[in-house]
């Protein structure tokens, strides 16, 4: 019998650290933040990871093995469940700032680990039932657009100049927030507008899914007023803001400085290993299940988590995803480590393949 989702159950390592920070209180409240961006940070550091690969006869079994799925499942029920003891414990009467802010922030670790980054994995699966969890998921994070986005246009155009989740060179994090997160959003309405458009149908049809999400999103926050109180919404609205942060931050350590070359000044040529930042380091991976394999996942964007590869040719983060969104928050030092990277690789056979 194979067990190898069992190291996958580390994962569930975090829904205990974020409920710890939720309902004990007290400096607890910041449990979260020290075991995602200190404590893993910190262990990483000593950590390189493994670069195997599974065989073909390897893949084709744990591609079909139900037990990964049902890993990624579970997460949708498990991030409902926290959100509502989030919106419970936040609303307390007499709760000090601090504590609401830390509160806050294990909720918001919470919509960027499990709320979207798990989205993300079912939302490139092809069954209705898998991108409904999607954006379920997504909802608790009010980025629905994301499904959007995310598989009809990064895919397209990521590591471009027309990709608003493509980090540019010498582009900080927080220029990138402002241009991903409107422009991403903007995107998903164009994008949709234009395949309405296909089927003769006007942008307010509620065939269109942008408008469908939004009235779902502002649905849920008048509930969330009307049950738990305004200051409660606005602390949902600041942990999913947190949430969506955190996604846009693991965007921009991704594919930052990486660009695809045209093809007779016209066309973008086809996206490679070369195109994404890679990680291998152990506790990122199964904490983001194999979300750090980002090289393969951009090359077949439809292979499950699980069977995720390695390649050689491939640019490798000098440390693991939470150290490197750490480092990303201070541009001195991330363009000194980064851009002392880039040209490293580009001395490389695979990175002398870059625009």
């Amino acid at each position: 019998m194979n067990f190898r989702f069992l190291k996958y159950m580390s994962a569930f390592l975090s829904v205990v650290v974020i409920l710890v920070s939720i309902t004990v209180g007290g400096p607890w409240v910041f449990f979260a933040v020290f075991y995602a961006f200190m404590l893993i940070p910190f262990l990483e550091l000593f950590m390189q990871g493994s670069d195997e690969n599974y065989s073909k006869s390897e893949e084709e079994v744990l591609k079909k093995d139900f037990k990964f799925d049902l890993l990624v499942w579970m997460i949708v029920p498990v991030q409902w469940i926290m959100m509502f003891v989030f919106l419970t414990h936040v609303g307390r009467a007499g709760l000090p700032l601090w504590e609401r802010i830390g509160l806050i922030s294990a909720f918001g670790i919470s919509c960027g680990v499990f709320g979207i980054n798990v989205a993300h994995e079912l939302g490139h699966r092809n069954t209705w039932y898998e991108q409904y969890l999607s954006k379920v998921l997504l909802l608790t994070s009010l980025y629905m657009h994301f499904f959007i986005e995310h598989n009809r246009g990064h895919h397209k155009n990521v590591s471009t100049d027309e990709d608003p989740a493509s980090s540019r060179r010498g582009e900080t994090v927080y220029a990138f927030w402002i241009r991903s997160v409107t422009t991403s959003w903007t995107d998903a309405w164009k994008l949709e507008n234009d395949r309405l458009a296909k089927l003769s149908l006007p942008w307010y049809s509620f065939r269109n899914e942008m408008l469908i999400y939004q009235i779902i999103q502002i649905t849920m926050l008048v509930l969330i007023a009307v049950f738990f109180g305004w200051k409660v919404m606005l602390a949902f609205i600041a942990a999913a803001t947190v949430g969506f942060l955190l996604l846009e931050t693991v965007n921009y350590i991704e594919h930052y400085g990486l660009r695809r070359k045209k093809i007779d000044g016209e066309y973008y040529e086809k996206v490679m290993p070369v195109h994404s930042w890679n990680s291998d380091h152990p506790i990122g991976r199964l904490m983001l299940f194999e979300l750090t394999r980002h090289s393969d996942h951009h090359y077949m964007a439809s292979r499950k988590y699980q069977v995720l590869r390695h390649f050689d040719q491939s640019p490798q983060m000098p440390t693991g995803y939470p150290g490197m969104m750490v480092l990303s928050l201070f541009p001195p030092l991330w363009f000194k480590v980064m851009h002392t990277h880039i040209e490293k690789y580009k001395a490389t056979e695979g990175g002398a393949a870059l625009a």
